[in-house]
């Protein structure tokens, strides 16, 4: 006969696994969403820069916007000079790691290499890191504190890996956001640059301000962020 005792231990441990899981996928306590008074959002894109850097700065320049990119190590070495492009053009620049790889598939002495990188590593902070994927392990937040690094995901994605065109992923997006959103996009995919023209057009209309992150700038994901993040998150 099992041990009561055995049993409730079992039960708060798989409780315990079970929020952590939950609160990762969520983003609790990391930077998201801004202050909806300001009437300000933050365009942010992963992955670059790359080929269509170029175009997304034209885009952006044609609009008068300023975004945040998230780089990888891998390609700010081979496109240095769309990385200084984005520097010189007054863009935010911040980290998206070494490798592209989930959180979960990186041995933690990896992973610890993955959060150190930094493309201003040089310059005074703060220093942002996203996470490829915007994945945790049990170990991510743990290694950005102890390197100076704070972590900030997102409230509204642009879908723009999908097959879908401009104009719909441009309004579905929409839909969600809400003054102090930060909208994930990817410098890469060739529906990018018309997606990006399209949400620019219509936050000017609606009396929004597309911003770097720091000019958000972002506050932490609290527990109905973190809801309805996961419920616009995860294959919806």
């Amino acid at each position: 006969m099992r041990s009561p005792v055995v049993s409730w231990a079992g039960l708060l441990l798989v409780s315990v696994v079970a929020a952590e899981v939950l609160g990762r996928a969520a983003g609790w306590g990391a930077l998201g969403p801004g202050n909806p008074e300001g009437r300000r959002v933050a365009v942010t894109f992963d992955d670059g820069p790359g080929p269509q850097t170029a175009e997304l700065l034209s885009v952006l320049s044609r609009h008068g916007a300023r975004a945040t990119f998230f780089v990888t190590e891998p390609a700010a070495k081979v496109h240095r000079p769309e990385l200084e492009a984005l520097r010189s053009a007054g863009h935010q620049l911040e980290a998206h790691g070494r490798w592209h790889i989930h959180a979960l598939l990186l041995p933690p002495w990896l992973e610890w290499s993955q959060v150190r990188w930094h493309p201003r590593a040089h310059e005074a902070g703060p220093h942002l890191y996203r996470p490829p994927y915007g994945g945790h392990s049990p170990w991510t937040r743990l290694f950005a504190c102890l390197q100076g690094r704070q972590i900030v995901l997102w409230d509204v994605e642009g879908r723009d890996w999908t097959s879908g065109d401009a104009g719909t992923l441009a309004e579905q997006a929409l839909r969600r956001v809400r003054a102090g959103s930060v909208i994930l996009l990817h410098d890469g995919p060739a529906v990018t640059p018309e997606l990006l023209d399209h949400l620019l057009s219509e936050l000017a209309a609606r009396g929004l301000q597309a911003v770097p992150l720091n000019e958000l700038p972002p506050g932490h994901i609290g527990f109905r962020a973190g809801i309805r993040r996961l419920l616009s998150s995860y294959g919806r």
